[in-house]
């Protein structure tokens, strides 16, 4: 199983235990979290770049 989903299906079942207890998340707002996506979308990128100019 990929790191990836174990940390998706934590964060599901973290949201789900939240929404039960009607306890607001300390999850910073919308735009932070897509900021933090495009970091690591960035960082997938350059290790791929890294890899393929290595490769070849």
């Amino acid at each position: 199983m990929s790191i990836g989903l174990i940390s998706f299906a934590a964060g599901a079942l973290i949201g789900v235990m939240y929404a039960l207890l009607k306890v607001r998340s300390p999850a910073p707002p919308a735009i932070a979290l897509v900021g933090l996506l495009g970091m690591l979308m960035g960082e997938q990128l350059v290790s791929t770049l890294i890899t393929q100019a290595f490769a070849g």
